[in-house]
């Protein structure tokens, strides 16, 4: 081959090789860190999968998606300044078996539920470790700080006195007997309005530079 064939070759042949390359664009910054358009995308489908919904890449599910991923960054930051621990990876293989049960019959059904939204069982079984491991962050940061008031553990059963009735039909739904639930249901109302409290003020403290307008 001349070397005029070869350059007009290597001419017709650059198009081909510029259309292969993906630009991942770097969609948000967070003071030292970056959301990627490839982050916003994997979120989507990991979500989808685990809800039961055709991923949706429209502009706003994309903000919600950045808005997730900013506050994992915050959650991230805190578990290691805090040195919180991460829920054990037994926990996270439990869930993917109790995920891939329910999903499919087979190991051939389940390959293609994963592959039918474009994630690898890896990417899922690190998105149900770190969801575990954000439950076991807001539990320990949030919780022991948490009393509720018996006049307010009062308070809740007489307003819910005809819902806790109808929900367990022949059983006199006694104050003590209730008790513990109705404590657990306030404290855990408390943990999450402590938890997005915080993350509310982590936003207002934080240098957010929106790289894509309509994440914003």
């Amino acid at each position: 081959m001349t070397a005029a064939r070869l350059a007009r070759s290597l001419v017709l042949l650059c198009p081909l090789a510029l259309r292969a390359v993906i630009i991942d664009r770097i969609a948000v910054v967070i003071g030292q860190h970056i959301i990627k358009d490839s982050d916003i995308v994997r979120d989507i489908r990991i979500t989808a999968f685990l809800n039961r919904e055709a991923p949706d890449f429209g502009p706003a599910s994309r903000k919600r998606s950045a808005s997730r991923l900013i506050d994992q960054q915050f959650i991230r930051d805190e578990i290691r300044l805090g040195a919180y621990p991460s829920a054990p990876v037994a926990d996270a293989e439990r869930l993917l078996d109790e995920i891939r049960s329910a999903r499919a019959a087979s190991d051939a059904l389940w390959t293609r539920a994963l592959s039918s939204v474009h994630i690898t069982e890896d990417e899922l079984r690190s998105a149900l470790l770190w969801q575990l491991t954000v439950l076991r962050f807001v539990d320990l940061k949030f919780r022991p700080g948490v009393f509720i008031p018996e006049a307010q553990l009062q308070s809740y059963y007489d307003a819910h006195l005809q819902e806790i009735r109808g929900s367990h039909p022949g059983v006199t739904p006694s104050f003590e007997a209730f008790r513990g639930e109705i404590e657990e249901a306030l404290v855990g109302q408390r943990v999450n309005e402590l938890f997005y409290a915080w993350l509310d003020e982590k936003r207002k403290a934080a240098s957010i530079e929106y790289r894509e307008a309509s994440l914003e």
